[in-house]
């Protein structure tokens, strides 16, 4: 159920983005991309991170990836993860999976500290990642601004469990997953079954 995005998910994918830029303070975003926008997106976070969807008989329930929160070499090994799902796929523990799934790529790739940026008044979200094991470490009062008011932002963090300082710059996560048996190694451990 779990398995590595594909460009021809990207138009799935963005009609789940949308309502939540929409109508929602769970993007900070003012207006949804158009396809080819959030085609770069993908291709620009592809080229080192995972996107992962769930697939459920061709339909996309939804998706996760991670991201480089910020660009200096020094936070190389800090990502940001994100995860959007279909209204109908909440409370299934898709999300979770998802979520451990790209974790467990996210380790192997080298990376140590996970973040996660969140709307002060999204408490569903901090719960579920309080629940995967991000504490939060600080909240930035009226610091985004939609839909005529001031937004708080919550900020968690995630240390996932390494040894000795690294040897070098995280892998691209390709490297992690180079064939079909190590990929589907992965990825079916995360599967609900």
């Amino acid at each position: 159920m779990i398995r590595f995005a594909e460009e021809r998910d990207l138009p799935p994918m963005l009609d789940i983005y949308s309502p939540y830029v929409r109508r929602t303070t769970v993007s900070f975003e003012y207006d949804p991309p158009d396809l080819a926008e959030f085609t770069g997106r993908f291709r620009a976070v592809t080229a080192q991170f995972p996107w992962l969807v769930w697939d459920e008989g061709g339909q996309i329930l939804g998706y996760a990836y991670a991201s480089a929160p910020f660009s200096r070499a020094a936070y190389a090994w800090c990502a940001e993860p994100a995860v959007y799902l279909l209204p109908q796929a909440r409370g299934q523990g898709i999300a979770a999976a998802l979520y451990a799934a790209l974790e467990a790529i996210l380790k192997a790739q080298g990376y140590r500290v996970l973040y996660a940026l969140i709307c002060g008044e999204n408490g569903p979200s901090t719960r579920f990642h309080e629940k995967a094991g991000y504490r939060i470490r600080a909240e930035l009062p009226r610091c985004g601004f939609k839909f005529g008011r001031w937004l708080d932002l919550v900020w968690m963090e995630k240390c996932l469990p390494f040894g000795d300082n690294p040897r070098g710059f995280p892998v691209p996560w390709r490297e992690i997953v180079q064939n079909d048996e190590k990929r589907i190694d992965i990825l079916d451990n995360f599967s609900l079954s």
